[in-house]
């Protein structure tokens, strides 16, 4: 899958299967609803009308079904025909697993996605899901040809008409985002360091016409980014914080990304164990869904400001490493005794949401990280844990990620209860709950949220994406789409304000909606 060139096309014209293997994929009754003329093209002439519906009535998904049509050549794919929920209508996950295992082989190839229009963009971030890019195969090296998906959308329902230039270029955009983050979290350390991971925002930068900001190694320190210089001074690469910033004339609101880029995560002095270090060239998943978010948003014409804040650093052991017992001043001017150096990505995290606060202004920050092994116990693989001082935005994040996909359900959010957990006697505060059998994940975001200030005026949303980053030993991209969809509204795109949730229920007054209209315009 990693030598594959992705393509997506109001039609992918017609081929016979010898020469252009192809997988067709929907839920069973959307199927139902494809003419025969819309897709023969594809299929004939091995493939009959009556073979089509046979195979069709032949289909019983639970939850899912595949019938070959012809040979390794041809192949049809029921989705789930209903889904709880708290899963997304697409069924978006389901998509990715029945690409990677019934798309015949081949170097060009073709998928057919039948599916309602509101679930387009959602199924095309699955399906780019289901090609990596990052390989390091010898095999692989030595192919030069790329091999050839195009992607046909076929729109049923009430809305069936083609996809237009505008849609299919937001698709590829949202494509090239995903691989682009899966790419990056796949990498491993001796290859994406925080030098490489700043040429890749630099290139982001390139080409989007944006020079970014780069405050790294000593700087830091002087800066007061205590957070980011402890946790990364004991590397070889030195840490970084970085910021890409798009400000169009006429934006009416500041928005900051603030992502976690730890590059490897050895737990520090506090060290992880044997079973528990392999996997951790993930912990940057948070920074690299931003930048691929980042890059597919600004194309796609976004009408406020938008900073993308990058907190880099490797957690690594050596002589200058931090230790337990520690005491570090962050970029809040709190102070925080360290008792668990494998506690680092809150840290690195608090800086960077300050800076969003205090340098660039944001009315609105989300901060996204592979924070907490605990989140998987909390929501699971496949749902982001997401915590925020909004209700309304809690509701956002939710229908966002059913209408991307990419999906995420709330953490208690209750300080007032929970806070206690870093008390020291020594700093402002500790890094690492006193009771580990006390809402982890929740705590973790909470140590973020302290240093802005649990009274702070804007809209902060954490996002704890530790699980959903990755599918087994691949990473999936997770945050890209769940980001251009949540904030979907601030962008010109037609594709984006329709996956974007609207209408979120208040009970505010008229008086509060009006006090509080800017930062809750994007729901």
């Amino acid at each position: 899958m990693a030598n594959v060139l992705l393509e997506f096309k109001a039609s992918a014209g017609d081929s016979e299967p010898q020469s252009r293997p192809v997988l067709i994929l929907g839920q069973q009754s959307h199927l139902q609803k494809v003419a025969w003329g819309q897709i023969k093209g594809k299929l004939q002439p091995v493939v009959s009308k009556e073979i089509w519906q046979a195979a069709l009535s032949a289909l019983n998904p639970n939850p899912t079904d595949s019938c070959s049509l012809y040979l390794n050549h041809a192949a049809v794919a029921a989705l789930p025909s209903r889904v709880s929920r708290h899963n997304s209508q697409s069924s978006a996950h389901f998509v990715s697993r029945l690409v990677r295992s019934c798309l015949p082989g081949g170097n060009n190839r073709c998928i057919v996605m039948v599916c309602e229009r509101s679930d387009v963009f959602a199924c095309s971030c699955a399906i780019a899901r289901a090609f990596s890019i990052f390989s390091r195969r010898s095999t692989s090296s030595r192919r030069a040809e790329k091999k050839r998906v195009t992607v046909e959308i076929v729109v049923v329902g009430q809305e069936s008409s083609v996809l237009d230039v505008a849609e299919l270029k937001c698709l590829s955009n949202a494509a090239h985002g995903v691989r682009l983050a899966a790419r990056i979290v796949d990498t491993p350390c001796n290859e994406m360091n925080t030098d490489h991971f700043l040429d890749e925002i630099k290139a982001v930068g390139t080409e989007l016409g944006i020079t970014p900001v780069i405050i790294r190694g000593e700087q830091l320190k002087q800066r007061g980014f205590g957070g980011i210089y402890g946790v990364g001074k004991a590397a070889e690469h030195p840490p970084a914080l970085a910021v890409l910033s798009h400000t169009p004339d006429g934006a009416t609101q500041t928005i900051a990304w603030v992502g976690k880029g730890i590059v490897y995560d050895t737990g520090g002095l506090s060290i992880k164990g044997k079973t528990t270090m392999p996997g951790m060239k993930r912990d940057c998943g948070g920074a690299a869904a931003i930048l691929g978010a980042f890059s597919a948003t600004i194309k796609q014409g976004f009408k406020d400001n938008l900073h993308a804040v990058f907190c880099l650093a490797e957690n690594a052991v050596g002589p200058t490493a931090t230790r337990p017992d520690d005491i570090h001043t962050l970029y809040s001017g709190k102070t925080v005794e360290i008792n668990n150096t494998d506690a680092e990505g809150r840290l690195v995290l608090a800086d960077g949401v300050v800076y969003a606060s205090k340098d660039l202004s944001a009315d609105i920050i989300l901060d996204m990280a592979t924070l907490t092994g605990a989140q998987g116990i909390s929501t699971g693989k496949y749902h982001a844990a997401v915590m925020t001082n909004n209700e309304q935005w809690e509701v956002a994040c939710v229908r966002a990620g059913r209408s991307s996909g990419d999906l995420a359900h709330p953490l208690v959010y209750c300080p007032e209860l929970h806070f206690s957990e870093f008390t020291s006697a020594m700093a402002d505060m500790k890094n690492s709950v006193a009771d580990r059998e006390n809402a982890q994940s929740s705590c973790a975001g909470l140590f973020i949220g302290s240093h802005l200030g649990f009274d702070w005026p804007g809209v902060w949303v954490h996002v704890d994406i530790a699980s959903p980053v990755h599918s087994g030993e691949r990473a999936t991209g997770f945050g890209v789409a769940l980001l251009m969809a949540l904030f979907g509204q601030a962008s010109d795109d037609s594709m984006l304000n329709k996956v974007s949730p609207l209408g979120a229920a208040t009970n505010t007054s008229e008086d509060k909606m009006e006090r509080d209209c800017k930062r809750r315009r994007l729901v």
